[in-house]
């Protein structure tokens, strides 16, 4: 549950917004995040030292739903000479270390970020004779707070959220989000580390779908060309009823040229997926495709989630030798920090994750393998390998429901332990699957009908697509150090929903 108030009104739960030049004494009690924070705001808003803002009754630190502790909302004039429309500007408090206290985010020092780095932004146009911001912006954004701290994953510029509804409930085009940095709130430093600010970009599928395929920086360069669909600043209008490409269809021409020249830099994505080792055929079947029940991977170790992590953030960069970070990762650039561990963490502390030394988990070579995917993840497996694999990068499914991963690499990626002699490998729960340029031709065409437009527009949540990557053992034996395997799929097919 939240309430709705200006930010000045007193109450327990929303204490006075203090500007720069508070009296000192009052400045001390204020929460010290929270008030560099807000400091940054009256910068940009200096006549409206108390906007509304929705606040959390309940915090989440004392057990609430809502892990945003305030949504502060602004009212910005625009630039009509420079294409920027009147809008409402929405800043959250929560995502970094409001309080320095560990009841949230763990204290790690004034240098590095501070909580997950990061406050989200919206900016939303105005409507005519819209007197006060709607409320709507401050659930979207909780809701993607409750992503990250539930899942540790952050959010980096270009990033896509797939929503698959519109994100006012209405019967808006815009239903899915694209990330950027936002362009008047600066990088903030508080005593708790640095907070940047990224702001939440609506955007239509078709555009979802082109970032994917591309990249989302290019379609935000795309957005910003184009008034009616974000102009200078990225402001979501959600009226807008075309698309870029349908406004100018030129532009398609540019995301086109682009994919075939750079590929994509999605790196990876939060999936529905699993996979199960098909190599130890039970011993009265003679076929070694069938699925051996009785032994289940461990779950990964601290080390090897934040490696993922690391991987997925560092495919982010177009580097004309991509690298997978070791096993044992060290802190490189600042992209790999220690995160203060999640609520679900702290539950399970006595499971094997915390017994089991990561030295001792072996990477073992498999045979063959059978992948698992929701249609939706599937569907991004053609992108996987066209722009990704075939530019010579890698490609990660993470679980969603559990603690696996699934790695496709390409023969130039290096540091992964997925070889061309060996080219299924895995570590603990971590799959890594090596795929020559000739092979990742052959799956391309037997995958061709997860190109089609149908299925890329119109997934159907509960289906499932099934990937089998296998060989008789023989046929291993005898292909040795050459890409091993065929590919039997691929059934895509609603299943029976519960209840």
């Amino acid at each position: 549950m939240a309430e709705l108030r200006p930010s000045g009104a007193p109450g327990p739960t929303a204490p006075p917004a203090p500007g720069p030049t508070a009296p000192p004494a009052f400045a001390s009690l204020f929460p010290p995040g929270l008030h560099a924070i807000y400091g940054e705001c009256r910068r940009l808003y200096p006549d409206q030292p108390n906007p509304l803002q929705v606040t959390a009754i309940v915090k989440y630190w004392l057990g609430g739903p809502d892990p945003l502790d305030y949504v502060s909302m602004y009212r910005n004039v625009g630039s009509p000479s420079a294409n920027i429309p009147e809008h409402w500007h929405y800043i959250s408090f929560g995502l970094s270390d409001l309080y320095g206290d560990n009841r949230v985010h763990e204290f790690t020092g004034t240098d590095g970020p501070s909580g997950f780095g990061f406050e989200l932004t919206f900016r939303l146009k105005r409507e005519t004779g819209e007197s006060a911001p709607p409320t709507w912006p401050a659930e979207l954004m909780q809701g993607l707070a409750r992503y990250v701290f539930q899942s540790e994953n952050t959010f980096c510029s270009g990033d896509h959220v797939s929503w698959h509804s519109p994100l006012d409930n209405s019967e808006s085009r815009i239903q899915h989000m694209l990330l950027t940095e936002d362009p008047q709130m600066q990088p903030v430093q508080t005593p708790f580390g640095v907070v940047t600010f990224l702001q939440i970009v609506g955007v239509c599928t078709e555009e979802l779908h082109s970032a994917q395929q591309w990249n989302g920086q290019g379609i935000l360069e795309l957005l910003r060309t184009v008034p009616v669909a974000g102009g200078p600043w990225l402001i979501t209008d959600m009226r807008r009823g075309e698309t870029i490409f349908e406004i100018d269809p030129h532009l398609q021409e540019r995301v086109d040229k682009g994919i075939e020249t750079d590929g994509s830099n999605l790196s990876g994505v939060s999936a529905k997926c699993a996979w199960d080792d098909l190599s130890r055929p039970p011993e009265d079947d003679e076929d070694s495709r069938s699925i051996c029940i009785g032994t289940q991977p461990r779950r990964l170790s601290g080390k090897d989630t934040e490696q993922i992590r690391e991987t997925l953030r560092r495919g982010l960069e177009i580097n004309s030798k991509p690298v997978l970070p070791p096993i044992n990762p060290q802190r490189q650039n600042g992209l790999a920090h220690d995160r203060a561990p999640s609520r679900k963490d702290s539950l399970e502390s006595d499971s094997s994750t915390a017994i089991i030394p990561h030295e001792l988990i072996r990477t073992r070579q498999l045979e063959s393998v059978h992948l698992k995917f929701n249609q939706e993840s599937g569907a991004l497996i053609p992108l996987c390998l066209r722009g990704r694999l075939l530019h010579g990068r890698h490609f990660t499914y993470k679980s969603i429901t559990g603690d696996m991963a699934i790695t496709f690499v390409s023969t130039g990626v290096e540091g992964a332990f997925a070889t061309e002699e060996h080219p299924y490998a895995a570590h603990g729960p971590w799959l890594q699957i090596l795929l020559t340029e000739e092979f990742v031709e052959k799956m391309l065409e037997d995958l061709e009908d997860l190109t089609s437009p149908e299925e890329r527009l119109s997934p159907h949540p509960a289906s499932l697509a099934t990937l089998v990557l296998a060989e008789t053992v023989p046929q291993q034996r005898e292909r040795r150090g050459r890409q091993p395997g065929r590919v039997r799929l691929v059934c895509l097919q609603p299943q029976p929903e519960a209840g």
